[in-house]
């Protein structure tokens, strides 16, 4: 299904288990320095990217998703626990933002996951993704401040939580 510009539209975002084969794809994004300052997450290099990938992928108390929007690879969804905190997190190609591709698929990535309270966290100035967890019913919950893993300075983390979440609850 397309738009009226031609472009798939969000019914074609869909999600599928993370395969080896996506890896090299998942890899180039994260290099994108808009999107590391947007995450304030430093990129990794092809072989400590490969590692964390193939340990993520052994581990099996976590969901990992490949988001595939026209058939493409746009980014990967994930659920994980640190510490005690059930965390969802996301990564989008630049080429993918402001597409409603990101909201689409925590949409449906929610059912999958039936962890409650689930928690996200987002720095600060990445409006984008705050706005991305609230349409699907996440709400602030607190704020962190800590060093950046990108350069040292302090950022402000925020931390939302998700109660419950119903299908049809977007905001």
């Amino acid at each position: 299904m397309t738009n009226s510009q031609g472009r798939p539209s969000t019914s074609d975002v869909l999600l599928r288990d993370v395969a080896e084969g996506d890896l090299p794809i998942l890899f180039e994004q994260q290099l994108d320095p808009d999107a590391c300052r947007m995450a304030a997450f430093p990129s990794r290099d092809r072989e400590a990217f490969m590692a964390h990938w193939r340990k993520i992928l052994r581990d099996e108390s976590t969901k990992n998703k490949t988001i595939l929007f026209g058939g493409q690879i746009a980014g990967y969804i994930a659920h994980f626990v640190i510490g005690d905190e059930p965390l969802v997190g996301y990564w989008i190609g630049k080429e993918y933002w402001g597409q409603g591709i990101a909201t689409r698929a925590l949409q449906s990535f929610l059912p999958l996951v039936k962890t409650r309270p689930l928690y996200a966290r987002v720095v600060k100035h990445n409006v984008a993704s705050i706005r991305v967890l609230e349409k699907c019913g996440f709400t602030m919950y607190g704020v962190e401040k800590e060093a950046s893993q990108t350069g040292g300075e302090e950022i402000e983390e925020l931390i939302l939580r998700l109660e419950s979440w119903d299908a049809g609850e977007v905001r």
